[in-house]
């Protein structure tokens, strides 16, 4: 319950998580990073394969831009020497046109590079979370069991922002940076080799310096994105509960259990800010002092004659050209490492499989009769903790089985075996003798219609949420299904009718307003296999007896598994079978387990009373239904309604031609 869990019961990571993180990232050797660059290789190739196009034109306007960077501290030797010293004016005009030119084009060059990476990049991260997203959907509800909605929200949006640099400026720049310093290490090289030696050395000694940073801090950016996943997770659950918290109360509780979670992805943020910060000012002393020596050792060349004031004019500008692009590495090391972390993170969902890549599924269903048999199945959802107890029945085509049983007994766990969502540890759950383990499930289930207690609506119009399993379905089917569900009942009276936008999860709309728009999306699936999951337990009286009026009619010739806590609903199901700590203790219809005076007897009675005669519900005893019943909400008595059953005939009739 949202408001009553600290911030630990949550996961978030707390101070000694990310002490224990810093100590790790000391502690990690070298060829562990150099494992996961190895180990994402593949997937970085993967990325660029589609776009190495785009980089092949990036890497060549990237070699003219920095070819073109070249000419202004290459022209400051004859500009010093022969323009300044020598007083020849004429060379001046040249210099200064080739220096024009090469920045005009290096201005140029730039903004293309620009332009075509960083819209490549964002174009590379649509890709993938299309792709993300799309694989996230086809996981099975096992993976969603362990996940929360928050976690993988902020696997789809966030994991592959970093990404971008994968192709985008980052790794250009990075290249770029590699490719600058061999040509100016030729050059200067042809200038003076003591004074180059002597510069390599030092930087030789940053890169050292560098590696270990960038292998500190590495940890601290793989973390982020498992904080900020908790932390929108736990966001999420407390959003979509606001009733829950307000209705508790708990608002401070959860400010309280969010502002420790940010908290502690502010430390991690601050962790790698103070990491690239060091490094940073590190490549700013070291360009300092690199300087300084070039100064001290270009100086007693000058004097001995072995350098002229514009070659060390000319090597000072390269130098700066040469520690530059390995100081960028200060900052483009960092975002290489963030992309690699949203990678790996990004590929661990996308390494998960999906329902349908089991190799035993390849059975394509066609047109099911309904025939649903349970062998022995035994279930459990985790390893030691069992569920259901070789659970065995069958239900014939048409026929309506209901489920029965205290809460946690098992019931909705079979409904969910019955409509693939989980695969059995032992046993077979079979449709049309052919087990479901082994079949295509987008063949299977778009033969289900499932109606949850649950119900679950999408932020849309209320003719978008019926339609959701029959998006091709016309008017006239759809307002039918409306008519046999009751919708038209509250719909009608809207300014927009069923273009009403229903609010998220369907939140403007009561309790048993959402189940009949949940049902009537059921009817107009048209499905072979109907799972109703308490389906009119927010109903009033008339309502339920009513929809049950047209349901009746539609479960003819479908199979049809009911839950249902208020039994006087499931009188007239075909068989009824009682679930209790993961085993059925019961099997039978209504009248001969009700005679057997066992465990359904003693349900039975004492929900509703013998005595009192109180377990007929309207419209499912023999008396007709009486003028005195309500409506869904507060007011005045309502008059007997018209029966749906009528409506419900014509539906049948246009699905089957």
């Amino acid at each position: 319950m949202p408001g009553l869990k600290t911030a630990q019961s949550v996961g978030l990571p707390g101070v000694g998580r990310l002490r224990a993180l810093r100590r790790a990232a000391r502690q990690q050797q070298p060829s562990a990073s150099a494992k996961l660059i190895w180990k994402l290789l593949p997937d970085v190739w993967a990325l660029i394969k589609p776009r190495r196009g785009v980089l092949v034109l990036s890497l060549v306007l990237m070699v003219i831009n920095r070819l073109t960077g070249l000419v202004l501290p290459y022209a400051m030797k004859p500009f010093v020497d022969h323009v300044i010293l020598k007083h020849q004016i004429a060379l001046l005009t040249p210099l200064v046109a080739a220096v024009v030119i090469a920045t005009a084009l290096q201005g140029v060059t730039s903004y293309s590079l620009t332009q075509i990476l960083s819209k490549s990049a964002q174009r590379m991260i649509t890709d993938l979370r299309v792709q993300v997203q799309a694989h996230v959907g086809r996981l099975p509800v096992a993976y969603y069991d362990k996940n929360k909605t928050g976690a993988l929200v902020s696997r789809v949006m966030s994991d592959v922002e970093g990404i971008r640099n994968l192709i985008g400026t980052g790794l250009i720049n990075f290249l770029g940076g590699l490719l600058t310093a061999v040509f100016v290490l030729a050059l200067l090289l042809r200038i003076s080799f003591a004074l180059t030696a002597t510069a390599v050395v030092a930087l030789l000694i940053f890169g050292v310096g560098l590696s270990q940073g960038l292998k500190r801090i590495r940890p601290l950016f793989r973390a982020r994105p498992k904080i900020n996943a908790e932390v929108t997770g736990r966001l999420t659950e407390s959003l979509g509960g606001v009733r829950v918290v307000k209705g508790y109360h708990a608002e401070e509780r959860e400010e309280s259990v969010f502002q420790r979670g940010v908290h502690r992805l502010l430390e991690n943020v601050l962790d790698t800010l103070t990491a690239t910060s060091l490094m940073g000012a590190g490549a700013t002393a070291m360009l300092g002092m690199i300087t300084a020596l070039m100064l001290f050792i270009g100086a007693r060349e000058i004097f001995t004659g072995k350098m002229t004031l514009g070659d060390l004019t000319e090597f000072l500008a390269l130098l700066a050209m040469l520690v530059s692009p390995i100081a960028q590495i200060a900052t483009i090391g960092p975002q290489m490492t963030e992309a690699l972390a949203g990678l790996e993170r990004t590929r661990e969902v996308l390494n998960e499989d999906p329902e349908d890549k089991d190799p035993d599924r390849t059975v394509s269903l066609g047109r099911v009769q309904g025939r649903v048999k349970f062998e022995s199945v035994n279930f459990a959802y985790e390893p030691g903790k069992p569920v259901l107890h070789d659970v065995q029945f069958e239900a014939e085509p048409g026929t309506v089985t209901a489920f029965v049983g205290p809460s946690g007994g098992g019931k909705s766990t079979v409904i969910g075996l019955i409509a693939g969502f989980y695969r059995p540890l032992e046993g077979q759950v079979l449709v049309d003798g052919i087990d479901i383990a082994k079949v295509r499930l987008g063949t299977y289930r778009t033969q289900l219609g499932v109606v949850l207690q649950d119900t679950f609506l999408f932020d849309g119009t209320i003719r978008e949420n019926v339609a959701f399993g029959r998006p091709d379905a016309t008017e006239e089917d759809v307002l039918g299904a409306c008519r046999i569900a009751r919708v038209d009942e509250f719909a009608e009276h809207f300014e927009k009718k069923y273009d009403t936008v229903v609010g998220e999860r369907g939140v403007k709309l009561s309790g048993g307003q959402k189940q009949r728009v949940s049902i009537a999306r059921a009817i107009l699936a048209d499905p072979r296999i109907l799972i109703l999951d308490e389906a009119t337990s927010s109903l009033d009286s008339e309502s339920e007896a009513m929809i049950q009026d047209g349901l009746r009619y539609l479960m003819r010739g479908r199979s049809t598994f009911v839950i249902a806590h208020r039994l006087s609903t499931i009188r007239r199901a075909d068989q009824i079978l009682v679930v209790e700590s993961g085993r059925i203790l019961e099997r039978g219809t209504h009248e001969s387990l009700y005679a057997a005076r066992g465990r359904y007897y003693d349900l039975y009675t004492r929900q509703h009373g013998v005595e009192t005669n109180l377990f007929l519900a309207p419209g499912e005893g023999d008396t007709p239904l009486e003028d005195t019943q309500r409506g869904d909400g507060p007011g005045p008595r309502a008059e007997p309604r018209e029966s749906v059953l009528p409506e419900a005939i014509r539906f049948v009739e246009r699905q089957r031609g």
